[in-house]
C-alpha cells in the first residue's frame, strides 16, 4: 500500500470504527426510552381528550406524544445518578407546556387551556408509568 495512502486512510478508519463500537450500543437505549415516552404521552392524550370530549383523535395524539417527547428530553438532560428519579411537577409542567405549543403550531391553539390539561396529563402518565424505586 502506498505510504500516502496509508497515512490517509488509516486515521480516518480507526477514528469510524472506535466511533461505531462506542456509540451504537447506547443508542438503542435512548431511542427506546423515547418511543416509551412519545407513546405513553400519545395513548394519554388520546385518552384524556376523549374524557373532555374535544379535539379529534389524531390531534389529541400528536399534542401527548410531543409532550412525551419534551418530558423525555427534560429527564435526559439529568445526570445518570437522578435521571431515575423523576420529578412529577416538572414533568407535569413540561408536558403542558409542549401540548400547549403544540396546539398552537398545529393550529388548535383556540382551547390553550384544554391543551395544557393533556399535555398535564401525559406528563403525570409518563411519570407514574416509567418512575423507577
Amino acid at each position: 500500500m502506498n505510504l500516502s495512502l496509508k497515512r490517509t486512510l488509516l486515521p480516518s478508519l480507526m477514528a469510524a470504527s472506535l466511533a461505531g463500537v462506542t456509540l451504537v450500543p447506547a443508542k438503542p437505549a435512548v431511542a427506546d426510552d423515547l418511543l416509551r415516552d412519545v407513546g405513553i404521552g400519545a395513548a394519554a392524550g388520546v385518552v384524556s381528550g376523549a374524557v373532555r370530549g374535544r379535539g379529534s383523535l389524531l390531534n389529541n395524539a400528536v399534542r401527548g406524544g410531543a409532550a412525551g417527547a419534551a418530558v423525555n428530553a427534560v429527564n435526559g438532560t439529568r445526570n445518570r445518578r437522578n435521571r431515575a428519579k423523576r420529578n412529577l411537577g416538572q414533568d407535569v409542567a413540561v408536558g403542558a407546556a409542549a401540548s400547549t405549543v403544540t396546539g398552537v403550531i398545529t393550529g388548535r391553539g383556540r382551547d390553550s387551556v384544554g391543551n395544557a390539561v393533556d399535555g398535564a396529563v401525559a406528563g403525570a402518565a409518563i411519570n407514574v408509568l416509567t418512575r423507577k424505586k
